[in-house]
């Protein structure tokens, strides 16, 4: 019946609320079924009737995290930039502000990427998530790299965005470590990596152009 399937799906939520404030506050390894239940109001034997076993219960967490955090929103606002580049930039700034806004998410993430090195429904369910994140990058990416080839040589749209998952990442674990994280200054200093090595390139092309020397390939 529709009712009963609409109240057990929100039974199943009540669960994975319960499980998920209890696990940022204590980590992965503290969570007890009998501790979901009781933070959750409802007897074990109903957390284990929607999820069978904590196995089980700790992947359905899992899924909960990742679709909050490997879920990538492209919104209209940013496929209307131009040039690419700034595209993509805007792209790594939302997420860089969307994941330092959430820590207590974030140290869950690494907990379960810690228990992924033994777990390996875990470590499936990461690396299949972290490579479809990836590669909703890749569109961005592509587009980058036909606008400015010469910005980016050698680099393929898989690469660049291997590299804007890095800093995006990286960010999110500097914004646990420092609460107080400035993005824009982050984002700044990210723009001017890449700047800094496109002018390095093209000063070497005029060095190499002015002493009559072929460019290596």
């Amino acid at each position: 019946m529709p009712g009963t399937k609409a109240g057990e799906a929100a039974r199943r939520e009540q669960v994975l609320t319960a499980a998920y404030h209890l696990a940022t506050k204590r980590g992965l390894s503290a969570l007890t079924i009998r501790g979901v239940a009781d933070r959750a109001g409802l007897s074990s034997g109903l957390v284990l009737f929607h999820f069978g076993n904590k196995e089980q219960l700790l992947l359905a967490l899992l899924e909960w995290v990742l679709e909050a955090t490997t879920v990538l929103r492209v919104g209209p606002e940013i496929l209307a930039i131009e040039p690419p580049i700034d595209r993509l930039l805007a792209l790594v700034r939302q997420e860089m502000e969307r994941l330092s806004r959430e820590p207590a998410r974030i140290r869950l993430f690494f907990d379960f990427w810690s228990a992924a090195i033994w777990n390996r429904p875990i470590r499936v369910r990461m690396k299949r998530e972290l490579d479809r994140y990836r590669d909703a990058f890749l569109p961005i990416a592509t587009d980058v790299l036909a606008a400015e080839p010469d910005r980016f040589p050698g680099v393929t749209a898989d690469g660049l965005s291997a590299v804007a998952v890095s800093f995006i990442k990286g960010c999110a674990v500097q914004s646990m470590i420092e609460p107080q994280l400035d993005i824009a200054e982050f984002l700044a200093a990210v723009e001017g990596l890449i700047e800094q090595r496109r002018r390095a390139r093209a000063d070497r092309g005029r060095r190499r152009a002015g002493s009559g020397t072929s460019p290596a390939l």
